[in-house]
């Protein structure tokens, strides 16, 4: 790695610096991104100034803070040297989960199907986890026939398991992707939507036609649905079916009911993999409708083949803001509690 970090002897109190020398010059041109806002995130973030002297990285302030931005600013290099881009949204994550190793969770992370890294290859882009969690939650999505994700919004819940279904087909390890959600309204009155029964439905299913064209040709989404190789419909329409050498994804399943629930878990037939997403925050069933989500939560734990994965706001791989606006309602309904 052309990467090294100097402790020169101690400055004077009120002027303590590690120096962070980097080879590559291009490498550090887009570690610290366009006008340097990559390094002005990771001072805002950690309270240390942070100078460019040349091919040298000089990090000043509290010695914890600088051993953090040290560890991230090593791993953030490490990234770019595998060919892998660095975002605000890597930086913020890395932040937040303290990068405790000191090297890029992609470079950690050991595939279940032999060492290498978890990344989910797909016609479109690669993705990979950016946190323990999420590299949990992949790992689960492929070790256990039925893996529940729950958590809140922006943590990669869906984003993966859809991921996870497009990998696995593209691999030939299922025949056919199966997406899924409840069509309950998020505490607002639509009242009659206009249209077909597909047109009524799709306004429902956006999040999953926005994955989906995120890792798949929008042609090929098209083809694909026309040869019934990908379907997207509302739970309801689940009954009676037994999904076999399918890879299923059930959506804000919080706002299944407790039938819905056991209807849905009851279809997983030979061959298929079933993935299950919800946030037990944001159930919009009515007043007195138990969430199948907990239901299920609480009759399976323990099930030899249930994965069961727990996402938090330091998880949320949104606007950094997102993971901010979770903690705070977290605060709020703690001490309403």
């Amino acid at each position: 790695m052309g990467i090294s970090a100097l402790t020169p002897p101690p400055l004077p109190d009120n002027v303590q610096e590690t120096l962070l020398v980097l080879e590559d010059n291009r490498l550090l041109i887009e570690l610290c991104g366009q006008y340097d806002r990559n390094l002005a995130q990771l001072e805002n973030a950690l309270g240390v100034s942070i100078l460019r002297r040349g091919n040298q990285l000089a990090l000043l302030g509290d010695p914890t803070a600088r051993l953090q931005g040290l560890e991230i600013l090593q791993a953030l290099y490490a990234r770019l040297e595998t060919g892998k881009p660095v975002d605000s949204g890597e930086i913020d994550a890395m932040i937040r989960m303290g990068a405790a190793t000191g090297a890029p969770a992609a470079l950690e992370q050991m595939d279940m199907f032999g060492g290498a890294p978890v990344e989910l290859r797909t016609r479109r882009k690669s993705v990979e986890p950016r946190t323990a969690v999420q590299k949990a939650y992949v790992q689960s999505l492929f070790t256990n026939d039925l893996c529940f994700g729950i958590g809140p919004a922006g943590t990669g819940k869906t984003y993966l398991a859809v991921a996870a279904a497009v990998t696995m087909f593209i691999g030939g390890h299922v025949d056919k992707i199966i997406l899924s959600r409840p069509a309950v309204e998020a505490g607002e009155r639509l009242g009659f939507l206009p249209g077909d029964l597909k047109e009524k439905v799709d306004p429902f299913m956006q999040p999953l036609y926005d994955a989906l064209n995120d890792f798949l040709p929008a042609k090929q989404v098209q083809k694909m649905m026309e040869e019934k190789l990908i379907e997207i419909a509302p739970l309801a329409f689940m009954r009676g079916r037994t999904l076999a050498n399918a890879f299923v994804v059930l959506d804000e399943a919080q706002n299944a009911t407790s039938m819905q629930m056991k209807m849905f878990l009851t279809r997983l037939g030979e061959g298929s993999r079933m993935a299950i997403t919800g946030d037990r925050t944001q159930i919009d069933l009515p007043r007195g409708v138990p969430s199948g989500l907990i239901e299920a939560e609480r009759i399976l734990a323990g099930v030899q083949g249930v994965g069961f994965n727990y996402f938090t706001s330091k998880d949320v791989v949104r606007h950094p803001l997102v993971a901010r606006i979770i903690e705070a309602y977290e605060r709020d309904d703690h001490a309403a509690g």
